[in-house]
């Protein structure tokens, strides 16, 4: 951070068995110095996500929402709850950016459904479009919106594909992707960004490496 003027965070876990414990995890981050921290908002609770998420607010910490046990409701097609509804209730409950799957990677999910409820994250206005899964027009006025975080077996190779996805309003999240590099961890990240600015520069020039190929 002091050798490139940008801030670096790590994401403390904040989610507990009460929000009183909760908050008491989130007061001591914010002790700590740290910038942001996480919640599970499924095994959390809704009420005790809002609580954390105006705290955060009030203290200048982002929250980053994990959604650990989605697949068990949003997988089940008997009696399961799809993700967008899932995720247009965490936008109402509070937060500032949730893992949304990649499209690519292990944590792929179908295309035009995924950019469906990364849109109904981020926009203002998202027009009725049932291909996208999108079955009436939603108006969020002044409602903030959310980043969607791709994250789950992405590596530089998907960069192409990550940019031309989810575009500027998003964070990409590289674990292995980092780690597994075979010269360790710090190449990998130089091999993560350079990848990353890279592929926004072709973007801006006018060039589609998605299509293009690597």
């Amino acid at each position: 951070q002091a050798e490139t003027g940008e801030i670096k965070g790590h994401y403390l876990n904040a989610t507990a068995g009460t929000c009183e414990e909760m908050i008491k995890r989130a007061v001591f981050a914010r002790e700590l110095g740290v910038p942001i921290v996480m919640h599970d908002y499924l095994t959390g609770g809704f009420t005790a996500n809002t609580s954390l998420a105006h705290y955060c607010r009030d203290n200048g910490l982002l929250l980053h929402i994990h959604r650990a046990m989605h697949a068990v409701i949003d997988r089940q097609k008997n009696h399961g709850m799809h993700f967008r509804v899932l995720a247009k209730a965490l936008r109402m409950s509070g937060g500032d950016h949730i893992h949304s799957g990649t499209v690519v990677g292990k944590l792929e999910g179908e295309r035009e459904m995924t950019l469906g409820f990364v849109d109904l994250l981020r926009d203002d206005y998202i027009e009725k479009d049932r291909s996208r899964g999108i079955f009436f027009t939603q108006d969020w006025v002044s409602m903030p919106g959310v980043l969607p975080v791709a994250s789950g077996g992405i590596h530089v190779w998907h960069m192409p594909a990550l940019t031309e996805i989810f575009g500027d309003d998003s964070v990409l999240q590289f674990g292995g992707g980092t780690l597994g590099h075979p010269w360790g961890n710090a190449p990998g990240a130089v091999a993560n960004r350079v990848a990353l600015e890279a592929c926004v520069q072709a973007r801006n020039e006018g060039r589609d490496l998605a299509r293009e190929g690597n």
